[in-house]
């Protein structure tokens, strides 16, 4: 059993922050410890933390989400859910791998971008890879990118990393070009993303892509992520949808796409 952490949330006048920079403390014998719900590297230090954080207190449901509607798309074609080779992009410290072993996902490689991610995973989840490579995709050597996609993945899942600046669009693009085409992508963003007014570079990326011939969409469905520090729910889009083609970076600069 994963050991139990004091944890406290802000008083509610510091609500009204952005997504990303919301925090909590972390209580112990040295007083008390902030840290950023998005200081990842911080997080998995703790074993345990992120954990109760994000799915003991405040419920979420993403990895799971996921998992059941790439499931339920490759019910529409003669694809088996057991027989892909999944590229989990920003892996973490393997919650989404948890979730799609459960659902019978048997070749499973991640990828993040922080040491302290790889270093979680093999300390909690044990053997849940077949391989996790830590690497930035805007800057992947050759060799690198060779290795990876000897792997020949034909499934790419990223789940609550998309968005915020963790992974930026360059380097979405590039793991989606290392799939096979014909082979699948599954993934979650923020509501707010599809808001024709959101003029982020991710917004504008994820609209672009949705409508483009490199991808055909499955299934779309909004649900709720997670709950907020403040008791509120916080929705997502869950996505899944199968790729025709890779994805040229002049599209990114024809769109005035950047990030």
């Amino acid at each position: 059993m994963l050991k139990r952490h004091r944890i406290q949330f802000p008083k509610p006048e510091s609500s009204g922050l952005n997504q990303d920079e919301v925090y909590f403390y972390l209580q112990g014998s040295g007083g008390n410890r902030k840290i950023r719900f998005h200081d990842y590297d911080e997080i998995y230090q703790v074993q345990g933390l992120y954990e109760q954080i994000f799915y003991d207190r405040l419920k979420c449901t993403s990895p799971e989400k996921v998992a059941t509607i790439l499931e339920s798309s490759l019910k529409q074609s003669e694809d088996n859910l057991s027989e892909l080779r999944v590229l989990d992009f920003g892996a973490g410290n393997g919650m989404m791998g948890e979730a799609l072993k459960k659902h019978g996902v048997s070749r499973l490689i991640g990828v993040d971008i922080i040491e302290e991610a790889y270093e979680a995973t093999v300390r909690d989840r044990p053997g849940l890879y077949d391989n996790y490579y830590v690497e930035d995709f805007t800057d992947l050597s050759r060799e690198a990118k060779e290795d990876i996609a000897s792997w020949q993945c034909d499934c790419m899942v990223t789940v609550a990393a998309l968005g915020f600046g963790d992974i930026p669009t360059r380097a979405f693009i590039e793991a989606f070009n290392i799939i096979k085409a014909k082979g699948w992508v599954a993934f979650n963003i923020k509501e707010t993303f599809f808001d024709i007014t959101d003029e982020s570079g991710f917004s504008k990326m994820i609209r672009e892509l949705i409508f483009s011939k490199y991808l055909d969409v499955y299934h779309i469905e909004r649900y709720r992520h997670r709950l907020s520090i403040e008791g509120e729910p916080l929705y997502y889009f869950a996505i899944a949808g199968r790729k025709n083609a890779d994805v040229p970076l002049e599209f990114l600069e024809a769109k005035g796409i950047s990030g």
